[in-house]
């Protein structure tokens, strides 16, 4: 990458909110970009055996090579350095580092992140590591016979755990910043109850008890982490998004306290010591598979939090749809991205004050932030993508106002460094700050990277003074 240029003009952003050490990051996760699926004793996750499912993933994509990250890391690594970021979040393939599961331990998977950490180090970035980002080893969904199996079964939690504590123990004396899950919404409603993400099941009983199980590993992982890695910073990562009545009926009004309580309370309030919320459980009507101190467990104080935030929903009642019997409204007038999803950095804003406000939570990160849009290869070699360009920018500057109204906001990681496997829509949304050529794996920096760099650099001329 060239030094970043200033490609016209700018939105004016508050940098001075930000304090001297915020971390300006990437992300990634390790199906989305590493690729070497079969290579050096890992094992199917279920991601490998959904995008294998006819139909489950568009244009029957897969991530047998993705970005080729296994092999390539090295320039990965120096993007991020030219790009001026100081912080990266990864994940760890769970079927590379323990194949079955459970039981025998892969050196060659645990080598590979050793490797990878002691790179980002060298350069100076800082590794934020999830443990979980939902690759689930394929052996566990299989385990139990007669029952869907992974995480609807308690003991996947316990398993996630004991994964935990080895990966803990080999790169606990170099990575302090440790995230248990990521989005377990989605590995919970959305492969479990809507069948769009793996497993692909659509069934309310196993998608709630995976959720709780999900849960509960996090509460595990937590402890397991702290145990292995003294000083560890643990936190959990949560995608989160501000819902809206479509109109002021009540049945609209209820519709969206219903979405809001599956979206966000039933996965923060749990984290937080307020346990299931009545209000959901009567909703799904499914027995949770509880026992006595889970709460405790799935409630153990975390260092820190990670938001992922993409976009508002606003809804309207459907009594005859599926749970929680509320739909989304199309508003007229409101730009969308490439993945139709609504755009409203103002929604990042609110929920980083709602997380500090109303669970008291003492310091934050938007651990995922962006969009995806068309890109197209000019006849300069260049990606322009003026559309991600300004909701960068906007988004930066609604962390920017969540800060100056009291937000422990500590810290911001980019989705994504690449473009990469984007679960079902495959590989036709592109996310990444970095445009990949999937043919040749080619790297090429967008102008969205050189401005994410110019406002790193702004931000460290204005601390610096």
């Amino acid at each position: 990458m060239s030094e970043p240029t200033n490609p016209g003009s700018r939105a004016s952003l508050d940098l001075e909110a930000f304090p001297p050490d915020f971390a300006w990051g990437t992300a990634t996760s390790a199906y989305q970009i590493e690729g070497a699926v079969t290579e050096d004793g890992r094992a199917p996750s279920i991601w490998d055996t959904f995008c294998r499912i006819p139909g489950a993933v568009d244009n029957g994509d897969h991530g047998d090579t993705a970005c080729d990250h296994y092999h390539r890391w090295p320039e990965d690594i120096a993007l991020m350095k030219a790009l001026g970021t100081d912080a990266y979040r990864l994940s760890v393939a769970w079927p590379r580092i323990v194949p079955g599961g459970d039981g025998p331990v892969n050196k060659a998977g645990i080598d590979f992140y050793d490797r990878l950490v002691d790179g980002l180090l060298d350069a100076g970035i800082t590794p934020s590591v999830t443990l979980y980002h939902w690759d689930l080893p394929q052996a566990l969904q299989d385990r139990v016979r007669d029952s869907h199996g992974g995480w609807t079964e308690r003991a996947t939690a316990e398993h996630l755990a004991a994964y935990a504590s080895v990966v803990a123990e080999r790169l606990g004396d170099r990575v302090t910043q440790w995230a248990t899950l990521n989005e377990p919404l989605c590995s919970g409603w959305i492969g479990h109850l809507e069948g769009r993400m793996a497993p692909g099941l659509t069934d309310i009983t196993a998608a709630v008890r995976a959720s709780y199980h999900l849960l509960l590993g996090h509460g595990l992982t937590t402890q397991a982490i702290r145990a292995a890695a003294p000083g560890a910073q643990v936190g959990l990562v949560t995608n989160h998004s501000t819902v809206e009545a479509a109109s002021t009926r009540p049945e609209d009004v209820a519709a969206a306290a219903r979405m809001d309580g599956h979206t966000n309370r039933w996965w923060l309030d749990p984290v937080y010591g307020r346990g299931f919320p009545a209000d959901m459980r009567e909703l799904y009507g499914v027995e949770l598979p509880e026992r006595q101190g889970d709460l405790e467990t799935i409630a153990a104080p975390l260092d820190w939090h990670g938001l992922n935030y993409y976009f508002p929903v606003t809804v309207t009642d459907d009594p005859t749809g599926p749970v929680p019997y509320a739909r989304e409204v199309r508003l007229p007038e409101v730009p969308r991205t490439g993945m139709d999803w609504q755009v409203d950095a103002g929604g990042l804003e609110a929920l980083l004050l709602r997380l500090t406000e109303d669970y008291g939570i003492r310091k934050l990160y938007v651990t995922e932030n962006g969009s995806a849009y068309p890109d197209t290869v000019g006849p300069d070699g260049e990606i322009h993508d003026p559309e991600r360009t300004r909701y960068q920018e906007d988004h930066v500057a609604a962390c920017a106002r969540a800060l100056r109204k009291g937000a422990p906001l500590a810290g911001y990681y980019a989705w994504s460094l690449l473009d990469n496997f984007e679960w079902a829509y495959g590989y036709d949304k592109r996310f990444g700050l970095v445009h990949v050529d999937y043919a040749t794996q080619k790297r090429t920096v967008k102008t969205s990277g050189r401005r994410y760099a110019d406002i790193i650099r702004a931000h460290r001329q204005a601390a610096t003074g």
